[in-house]
């Protein structure tokens, strides 16, 4: 097949001859293996778990007839099944308790017609000649719960409507979610309280499954001693229901940990406390202390922690144990031999925590260095694992110049590392590394600065005061701005095109793209025939072509460029239903993550990247790095973690994977997108230090490791600057510090003027560019032919990847 060939014309082939990889068995098979490895395995007193195949079990919930596969907006995937936990129990020839379900099902039905949406439901009471009926049938019941956000909104009942909206009216989900979880989603419903006090009460063995994309109270489940065993689930794709089933009968063996920490109150978090204070902006006065990061540092909050950063049982026992380290000039080499020491085969997760002193900047009491899983061990298998803990990882960023001004350094004192997969309970092992005086690792300068951030946390539980500044208007604009909802759900133009004889499609004396594809003239040369206007067309989003939805760019054929359409779907390939064409759905970042395993991450990966070639697509808008700053942000299925390392090399897998087909990944969202309500004008307030330690890591180590085609700026403001139009952040830190050499593009319909994100180093406008006010500012003498052309240069080059 020639080059572009599945751009400019859509053939409908299969990527591989004879057979389509769209939703194929291999790849709905990779969606349930990384489903079973992402379940983890939270309670299991007296070893309950696994039953017994021919075991009767009574499922109690609605979700055990609602199971949700995955979060909503963006991130939806229209697959061929879904599969429950139910469905995956009689898959497996397990007798279930029928007369519930099909009550279940009717109930849930009555709600749907009344507005209620899957996930966002009220919990059922069981009448009491059901549950007599059912207390004969076992004395296994197993209770399933389910939680939904998506997109746009938060886990709370708050909603911002303070522009223009020109989307059909829908239900309000704030408000919906409001009057199913009056305490908030965070905590049990009453109904949800009251039905498992019934059930805990009427069955002697009590197994909880929660289909949650999020962190919710668990402190009912651990302290409650009539739940036998419980197992985190998550929102784990098309597959779910059949993975979890194959766990709770052991014929999977759980290996997932948790990728966040699982506090009791939503208030425990220290960015609840502020979290909804205002609509035009958020204070990160926690600082660097997020997640873990604050619940194993500050006094008094280990005590407020139900399950830790990196918790998940297993149906075997492991014993790890270090057998080599060695330092290097930028590291440490740590090898660890893993031996399982049970009875069934089993995969476990090795991580390192390093600790550093704590010195005149502060730290964490511990941070993941690095970790790695296991092959699959049969009993007394053993397998040595190499970690490789970096020193640049461990330094500071020290934003107050208290040792240098603007540098990542090591302060003076001892480092000692843990082993353990789990925060709170890994071990200290006998190597150390002991620096005798600071030293700076990289000298960097300032960027970011902010000027209304009040104050910062520190390791010492105290807050310092902020310096302040001048406020910075977010809609600062040569121009005067679009009203604002103005620019929402605009599709691009579709252009003119006169009369012309068949075989003159390109425009006299032009030289096509592929004459840079084969090497006959440079990018710069065929750059330099484009008038103004092209440039500036060049520079927006595309209308759809195929079974594209969310639009594409280049769309020049007078020039020979293609169309270079977008997908978007974080757990699959989103492709509208309307199109006849279904895809894998794939579990959630939260449970891909749980997973620790980066070969499965690349799997996916290539997978869905095997998908998006197949259906003639460029790039697939994935993976979403944001961190998961509080629980309440609607989006948290999305992301992968509250830990930047983990995030970074977990998504950076995923990179790699789909890049393997010579298609496009687009790492989103660039950066501190962690709060949903209005976040096309939040400003998040956030120190410097806190920015690059935490909320720009993972983007980095993407960055330099996976070398992404794409970056997709934020709707939110950064410290009182736009983030698609901030200069220090896309061209000093990412193109200029980390040598991004791809394309950057806006969210869709994101606030921002178009030609202060040219200037800024924003490529590419989506879904749609406004050539007419690009051009007003080039009139007015706010823009330049030469600022068009880096921007211009960078969506030809990565067109040329493909």
């Amino acid at each position: 097949m020639q080059k572009w060939a599945r751009l400019l014309y859509q053939p409908a082939l299969p990527l591989y001859e004879g057979k389509r990889t769209t939703s194929s068995p291999e790849h709905i098979d990779i969606s349930r293996r990384t489903a079973v490895e992402g379940m983890v395995l939270l309670k299991n007193t007296n070893y309950v778990l696994p039953l017994d195949i021919n075991t009767k079990i009574v499922l109690f919930g609605k979700a055990s007839a609602e199971y949700i596969k995955g979060g909503g907006g963006s991130g939806d995937v229209s697959c061929k099944y879904v599969r429950s936990l139910y469905d995956g129990l009689k898959l497996k020839g397990v007798k279930v308790f029928e007369p519930l379900i099909d009550f279940y099902k009717m109930e849930l039905k009555e709600q749907y017609e009344k507005g209620y949406v899957p996930g966002l439901t009220k919990e059922i009471t069981v009448p009491s000649d059901l549950l007599e009926s059912a207390t004969k049938f076992s004395d296994v019941a197993i209770v399933v719960l389910n939680r939904y956000s998506a997109e746009g909104w938060d886990r709370c009942d708050i909603e911002c409507n303070n522009e223009f909206d020109p989307w059909p009216p829908k239900p309000s989900l704030p408000k919906l979610s409001g009057k199913v979880f009056p305490k908030g989603d965070f905590y049990l419903s009453f109904a949800e309280e009251e039905m498992i006090k019934t059930v805990t009460d009427s069955f002697k063995n009590v197994i909880v499954v929660l289909n949650t994309g999020g962190v919710i109270d668990c402190r009912w489940i651990r302290d409650n001693d009539k739940i036998s065993a419980a197992l985190l689930m998550g929102q784990a794709g098309m597959e779910g229901g059949v993975a979890a089933a194959e766990i709770l009968l052991g014929l999977e063996n759980p290996s997932g940990k948790l990728a966040d920490t699982y506090a009791g109150r939503i208030t425990d978090y220290p960015s609840t406390e502020s979290f909804h204070d205002s609509f035009d902006y958020v204070e990160y006065t926690e600082d660097i202390y997020v997640g873990y990061r604050y619940f194993e540092t500050i006094s008094d909050a280990a005590s407020k922690v139900v399950y830790p950063f990196g918790y998940g049982l297993s149906y075997t026992s492991f014993k790890e144990e270090v057998v080599r380290t060695q330092e290097s000039d930028e590291g440490f080499y740590i090898d660890i031999r893993v031996t399982n020491t049970g009875n069934r085969k089993g995969k476990d997760v090795v991580a390192i925590y390093a600790s550093a002193p704590r010195g005149k900047l502060g730290k964490a009491s511990k941070v993941l260095a690095d970790f790695a899983k296991t092959k699959e061990l049969f009993p007394n298998e053993s397998v040595v694992i190499p970690l490789h803990v970096k020193k640049y990882l461990l330094a500071s960023f020290d934003d107050f110049g208290r040792i240098c001004e603007a540098a990542y350094v090591l302060e003076a004192g001892r480092y000692e590392f843990y082993l353990g997969s789990d925060v709170r309970n890994a071990l200290k092992i006998d190597f150390c590394f002991e620096l005798e005086s600071d030293e700076v690792l990289c000298r960097l300068t300032h960027k970011l600065v902010p000027v209304e951030l009040s104050k910062r946390l520190l390791c010492d539980s105290s807050y310092e005061e902020m310096p302040r500044g001048a406020h910075r208007d977010i809609n600062e604009s040569f121009i005067k701005r679009m009203s604002p909802g103005t620019e929402e759900a605009i599709a691009p133009e579709v252009r003119h095109v006169d009369r012309h004889l068949l075989m003159n499609n390109l425009k006299e004396g032009a030289s096509p793209l592929i004459d840079v594809a084969k090497g006959k003239i440079t990018v710069d040369q065929f750059l330099a025939q484009l008038s103004d206007d092209e440039l500036i067309f060049l520079l927006g989003g595309q209308p759809n072509t195929g079974v594209g939805n969310v639009y594409g760019f280049g769309n020049m054929p007078e020039y020979g460029i293609p169309n270079a359409q977008t997908a978007d779907g974080p757990a699959g390939i989103r492709i509208d239903k309307e199109t006849g064409i279904v895809t894998t759905a794939f579990p959630c970042a939260s449970v891909i993550a749980c997973t620790w395993n980066r070969e499965i991450a690349r799997e996916v990966g290539f997978a869905g990247g095997e998908e998006l070639k197949e259906n003639n697509l460029c790039v697939w808008l994935t993976p979403a790095v944001n961190i998961h700053r509080n629980p309440m942000c609607g989006r948290n299925f999305e992301y992968f973690s509250e830990d930047p390392y983990l995030t970074g090399k977990m998504a950076g897998e995923l990179v790699s994977g789909i890049q393997e087909n010579e298609v496009g990944a687009c790492v989103k969202h660039f950066a501190c997108n962690n709060k949903e309500t209005n976040r096309k004008h939040s400003d998040s307030r956030v120190s410097e230090r806190a920015l690059r330690e935490i909320y720009l890591k993972a983007f980095e180590i993407i960055v330099k490791e996976a070398k992404p085609y794409t970056i997709m700026s934020s709707y939110n403001a950064i410290n009182g600057v736009r983030a698609s139009e901030n200069k220090e952040l896309l061209t000093g830190i990412l193109k200029e510090e980390w040598n991004f050499d791809g394309l950057v593009m806006t969210d869709w319909w994101c606030r921002s003027e178009q030609y202060r994100e040219i200037l800024a180093g924003n490529d590419l406008k989506m879904a749609t560019g406004f050539p007419e006010r690009v051009k007003e500012a080039m009139e007015l003498g706010a823009l330049k032919r030469s600022d068009l052309l880096p921007c211009a240069k960078r969506v030809i080059e990565t067109i040329l990847k493909f």
